[in-house]
């Protein structure tokens, strides 16, 4: 094989490097983050995120939309982005697990309050995060709901456990079944996959936990705090916010 065709042999593959510029830049990589959200933003609302101009915006949106790293979807004369899908947000999730930390001082109170709440409890994409999505797997784990034997996996009692509270996961995708994503603020992993996103809904549901405005971030009600503490054992202290 000469030079040339070893060349071109290296360069075959998937373009890692082109997804890696996309989200090199600060304003996009916001963008992606902001998302994480899992609803649909429009290019006026994530500009007033991002502190920048509708114009600087739409470019970058345009270039993540041609990456396939976000969807447009049209609603008359609106247009809005998502993420691309799940995979996209792991990939978010994931990377933001592994960047340095990079915390600006909280200019109020209420900027602190609503890094408090999006560390405590909060939405990645459509499972749980934060302090207490990682006490929840870590207490499936103990009660052995969940095991470590072949990487993360749903037990037997762990599906009869989730059909005991109601849980209904999904059949016939090929998401896989259970998760581990890394969680950017605890740094240890937290349950994804079609069971994270099936539990985190019950949750909803449930009314176990609520909204925070519109961050992602969500509180564990008082229903929710008797419910986990009744089937994961896990402390109101762990559950309330301080």
């Amino acid at each position: 094989m000469d030079r040339m065709d070893m060349q071109r042999v290296q360069g075959a593959g998937p373009d890692l490097a082109t997804v890696a510029k996309l989200l090199a830049d600060g304003t996009r990589a916001g963008f992606c983050l902001a998302l994480l959200d899992g609803r649909a933003w429009t290019a006026t609302e994530l500009a007033r995120h991002a502190g920048v101009a509708p114009s600087t915006a739409t470019e970058h949106l345009h270039a993540l939309v041609r990456g396939n790293l976000l969807a447009e979807e049209r609603q008359g004369r609106h247009r809005y982005v998502r993420l691309a899908g799940v995979q996209v947000a792991e990939l978010i999730e994931s990377l933001a697990a592994m960047a340095p930390d990079r915390i600006p001082a909280p200019r109020s109170l209420s900027a602190a309050g609503r890094r408090q709440a999006l560390a405590h409890a909060r939405t990645c994409y459509d499972h749980l995060a934060g302090t207490v999505g990682v006490a929840i797997t870590e207490a499936m784990l103990d009660r052995e709901l969940l095991d470590l034997e072949h990487g993360l996996g749903l037990t037997g009692a762990g599906a009869i456990w989730l059909g005991e509270l109601g849980v209904t996961v999904p059949d016939g995708t090929r998401r896989p079944s259970v998760r581990s994503c890394l969680d950017w603020t605890e740094r240890r992993p937290h349950l994804a996959g079609a069971v994270g996103a099936a539990l985190c809904r019950h949750a909803f549901d449930a009314g176990w936990i609520t909204p925070v405005g519109t961050t992602r971030a969500v509180a564990v009600t008082p229903l929710g705090r008797q419910a986990l503490r009744r089937h994961l054992g896990l402390p109101d202290e762990l559950l309330s916010q301080r």
